[in-house]
């Protein structure tokens, strides 16, 4: 063995034994990371034609076969972005029950899963805003104050101080906020749904808009300590019940005075 390890090809050999094994160890280690690279996009490719399916059943009759829109009946949704697409069908906004009117909230008709693939679709055909993110929506370290005076200055015209909505102009409405998630209202912010204007990252930053969720879910835990609520719109709902409440005391009063005159004295 001596002579044989000392023999002049011994070390070629050994240089060469030890090549093969770091091109083997490079192989499998890239492979695997290729693998692993791939993994997602075609997860994505797979996701955007669950999408598209699902678009030509449920979208295309009203917004086009390529999402370009019809006039008059369904406006395009390229470069609407993906928070869009789950603001409004996670709500149940769409699809719509009939073509040029405001939808309000009503029972979903997909799962997540389906939602997210149509979102991711429609996403592709143009890019925009997309689904916020856990992290962006979350309410640790959220200044629910702050978010209480944004929303005063921003939302409250529309949507009442206690985000309970209200009546615009034109017949529009601005819905109440009772039931939307916070992934919903931050979405609604970015993406400006029916008559709401668009509040961009820039008019208000990721973190405010964290805020005013912060303050949105704090309110919905509020209790109330003078009795009903009476939808928390405000005095004019207050108002109205103490008017009504007054009035039918004042019949019932005159009523029972009428009675009461009307008796003769034998009686």
């Amino acid at each position: 063995m001596t002579a044989r390890r000392r023999h002049p090809l011994a070390g070629y050999a050994v240089v060469l034994f030890g090549l093969l094994l770091a091109g083997v160890g490079y192989a499998v280690v890239t492979e695997a990371g290729a693998a692993s690279a791939s993994a997602p996009a075609i997860t994505q490719d797979a996701q955007i034609a669950q999408g598209q399916a699902i678009f030509r059943e449920e979208c295309a009759t009203c917004h086009g076969q390529f999402a370009q829109g019809t006039p008059g009946v369904a406006p395009s949704l390229i470069g609407v972005g993906a928070a869009a697409v789950d603001f409004q069908v996670s709500t149940g906004r769409m699809p719509a029950k009939e073509p040029v009117a405001e939808n309000g909230r009503k029972p979903v008709g997909l799962n997540t899963q389906q939602i997210h693939a149509l979102a991711a679709y429609i996403e592709s055909l143009g890019g925009g805003p997309a689904i916020p993110s856990t992290a962006q929506v979350s309410q640790v370290g959220a200044n629910a104050g702050f978010g209480q005076q944004l929303f005063v200055a921003d939302c409250a015209q529309c949507h009442n101080f206690q985000g309970a909505g209200g009546a615009l102009t034109y017949g529009k409405y601005a819905p109440p906020l009772t039931q939307s998630t916070p992934t919903q209202i931050f979405e609604a912010m970015l993406t400006g749904p029916e008559a709401m204007p668009v509040f961009n990252n820039t008019t208000i930053t990721p973190q405010e808009k964290r805020d005013i969720i912060a303050y949105i879910v704090q309110t919905r835990q509020e209790p109330n300590p003078g009795g009903f609520s009476l939808g928390r719109v405000g005095p004019v709902t207050e108002g109205l019940v103490a008017f009504l409440g007054l009035l039918l005391f004042m019949v019932l009063a005159a009523l029972w005075i009428t009675a009461k005159h009307r008796k003769t004295p034998h009686e």
